[in-house]
């Protein structure tokens, strides 16, 4: 069945940053991507339409035995008589060796691609996502913009000298963006662009007239939402303006809640004025790369209400900087329930985009005055109610009458949505006892979030009467832009799902494991079925089922036992029976990121896409024959028997990958209808109940017949195969 041995297993591909992370409409420009493991880069992909990339250069670091290798040589050369050949050479090798660092400072990007882009005049503006596809497959995606302003750009950094190898190349920068000589020149409207390395500060000089209205909006967080290897976890940014004579007229390093700076400021005068940039601790690598849009440009503040009903019109009061209206309509006669994007467009341009809820429960207006529980206001029951905090201190109370045992649900969406709040709740009687209080409620299918300052709670209510609800800012912050939706209604269970990773590779004919992960809403815990939708023949889901109860999910996706060109994009989605009716739920795509050495988020890509490409270990796929789900006694053992000759046994060895806690393998023996894996289950760690999903994973025994022991993770044996998923279930003996 082997069709080759083992191989050293290829990492997965990773990119880390895009410089520059843009370009405008209708420009052609050289873009330089830093990553790891990217040999054999051949292709790079942007999502939408009007924009194309061509592989121009791969630059990987040499090694300390490349290097050695390459100064023997030039010993060689520099005996010989210099002709054009040896001169060539030589230069060519003192060219390698001058880039050459024993401890590249950060490898997750030493490795660097070179594209040639082009954008059409036509191709929408706005974020896409670009890939790259090397010899190991897909790399994850990162953010590319289609802008429509002319845009700067700094040349970009070649790498940065370890510490310790000369004082002054500590914070050296290999291409300096501003020179001794002062300030990069610029007109307005423009984009910049940039990185920020040790040290570094970025500065750009440009004339403005009086009572211009400017905004600076930077985008940094935007383009590279968290880094795993840093503290907070992304580029904080610090913008500070100043005039002519070196006078700071305003300074930020955030937009409210979001750590990429915005800086509103209206010119008091006309004359010269300089904007800097720089990272807030004055970090920097090749990573911290920066976006800032400068000019007279439309910039929505805030909206409300934040949220409209599905089957309605909603006019919606527009606040910000250079816009052209102070309202719209959105029109939801033809909108299902979601979240929307708005923004408007001011002499062509458009605006950033704000977040624009719809949903099908009644709604109503808060009124004021309802800070007491005099004048609480009355609302219906059920009904989404859009207020604000109107100013410091502010709380907005909300009576309404209830039933005894009545379950009620009451749940705040500002931050999610884009507004300061940071919401707490209350639920109290008609006698002031409080039933029920929340401040912060974690929403994992908000991966940009690092605070999730929404409130959720859920009671019974213990008797029949008046019931009020206390609304405030958990900081005693408030003003105009604290919006917010309030939902106050029965349960409604439902779930939204994520597919982790985004990007996906895989030989032809393989068995890959995925992770499935479900965010319950309003308490939902039964079982969710996962299928593919419409996707091309060959591939299939095997375990595709989220347990009751369970979170989350890994199951294997097989693939067709042919090779293509072009990535495959797959939809999974995911169904439950909820209130007696059939629900269906997409899978969003996402990247399991993690933030600052120990946070984790689900951040959601627009498309899962699929590599099918190289040569298969084998050559037909070992199939699963035992009945499913296996039932696996707590501390006792079952048998998966799976389609595979004995005698292959003295080259495979087999594991768990990644199993529950408790869940080994015992041993695998050949039977008389093929091999059987014998798993077992400490009584200690499991209990009966438990279900998900066993992936096993085949190894290359060595040529002696014993497993081949892992080194570092890079060199471990590349899997043959993955087994298509395995059901199982606890069982009391």
């Amino acid at each position: 069945m082997l069709a080759a041995p083992a191989a050293a297993q290829q990492p997965t591909p990773h990119v880390g940053y895009v410089y520059p992370a843009g370009g405008r409409q209708g420009a052609s420009l050289e873009v330089t991507i830093g990553g790891q493991f990217l040999d054999g880069v051949a292709r790079a992909m942007v999502s939408g339409s009007g924009v194309e990339a061509a592989v121009a250069e791969y630059t990987k670091p040499i090694t300390p035995g490349q290097a050695n290798k390459l100064k023997e040589r030039l010993a060689e050369l520099q005996k010989k008589d210099r002709t054009a050949e040896v001169v060539k050479e030589i230069a060519e090798i003192r060219k390698k060796l001058a880039t050459f660092v024993r401890r590249p400072p950060n490898p997750a990007i030493a490795e660097t691609v070179t594209l040639n882009v082009r954008i059409s005049a036509d191709a929408e503006p706005g974020q896409r996502e670009l890939r790259l596809r090397t010899s190991a497959g897909l790399t994850n995606p990162l953010v590319f913009c289609v802008g429509q302003l002319p845009e700067v750009s700094e040349k970009p950094a070649k790498g940065l000298p370890p510490v310790g190898e000369g004082k002054k190349a500590k914070y050296r920068k290999f291409s300096e963006p501003s020179s001794p000589a002062g300030p990069v020149e610029i007109t307005l409207p423009v984009t910049l662009n940039g990185q920020i390395l040790p040290g570094g500060v970025d500065r750009y000089r440009f004339h403005a007239t009086k009572g211009l209205r400017l905004v600076a909006a930077v985008s940094a967080r935007d383009l590279i939402p968290y880094l795993a290897d840093a503290v907070p976890g992304w580029f904080q940014a610090a913008l500070t303006l100043y005039d002519a004579q070196g006078n700071e007229l305003a300074h930020v390093d955030d937009y409210r809640f979001h750590p990429d700076p915005v800086l509103f400021f209206e010119i008091p005068a006309e004359g010269e004025y300089i904007l800097e940039i720089r990272d807030a601790l004055y970090r920097g690598r090749e990573d911290f790369v920066y976006r800032i849009a400068v000019g007279e440009l439309p910039f929505v503040t805030g909206v409300f209400p934040l949220g409209g009903r599905a089957g309605t019109k909603t006019e919606i009061e527009l606040v910000g900087w250079n816009l052209p209206e102070s309202s719209l309509i959105f029109d939801a006669r033809r909108k299902q329930p979601g979240l929307y994007a708005l923004a408007v467009r001011r002499e062509g341009l458009l605006s950033n985009v704000v977040s624009f809820q719809v949903d099908a429960l009644p709604e109503c207006l808060e009124q004021e005055p309802n800070s007491q529980r005099a004048t609480a206001q009355e609302v219906p029951f059920p009904v989404i109610v859009n207020g604000r905090i109107d100013e410091p201190g502010d709380w907005d109370l909300f009576r309404f009458e209830g039933r005894a045992g009545q379950e009620i649900v009451a749940e705040v969406r500002a931050r999610r949505l884009g507004s300061p709040l940071d919401s707490i709740l209350r639920l109290t009687d008609a006698n002031g006892k409080q039933v029920a209080i929340n401040d912060d409620y974690e929403d994992k299918g908000v991966g940009l979030l690092t605070h999730h300052a929404d409130s959720w709670l859920r009671a019974k209510l213990p008797a029949a009467g008046t019931y009020f609800l206390h609304l405030g800012d958990a900081q005693d912050h408030g003003g105009p832009e604290y919006a917010y939706r309030l939902r106050i209604s029965s349960p409604r269970p439902d779930f939204e799902l994520r597919v982790v990773p985004s990007s996906v590779s895989a030989r032809p004919g393989a068995t890959i494991p995925v992770t499935v992960h479900a965010v319950r809403r309003d308490g939902f815990s039964d079982e969710i079925a996962l299928e593919l939708k419409d996707a091309p023949r060959g591939f299939a889901l095997s375990g595709n089922r989220i347990p009751a109860g369970e979170d989350q999910v890994r199951l294997t996706l097989s693939v067709p036992s042919s090779g293509s060109q072009e990535p495959f994009t797959l939809h999974i989605e995911g169904r439950a029976m909820i209130g007696g009716r059939a629900v269906a739920r997409s899978a969003v795509p996402a990247d399991d990121l993690m933030q600052a050495f120990a946070y984790r988020h689900l951040v959601p890509a627009s498309d899962l896409e699929v590599s099918v490409e190289g040569r298969s270990f084998l050559r037909s796929p070992i199939r699963v024959l035992s009945p499913t789900p296996i039932k696996i006694p707590a501390g006792g053992t079952a048998r998966i028997r799976i389609g595979l000759p004995a005698a292959a046994l003295e080259r495979l060895q087999f594991e768990l990958s990644d199993p529950p806690e408790g869940i080994s393998v015992r041993q695998v023996v050949p039977s008389s209808l093929g091999t059987e894996i014998v798993v077992q289950s400490d009584p200690a760690k499991v209990k009966p109940g438990l279900k998900g999903n066993l992936i096993v994973t085949a190894y290359a025994k060595s040529a002696g017949g014993k497993a081949k022991k892992p080194q570092a993770a890079v060199r471990r044996p590349a899997p043959l195969t993955t087994l298509p998923a395995v059901p199982f279930e606890i069982v009391g003996r």
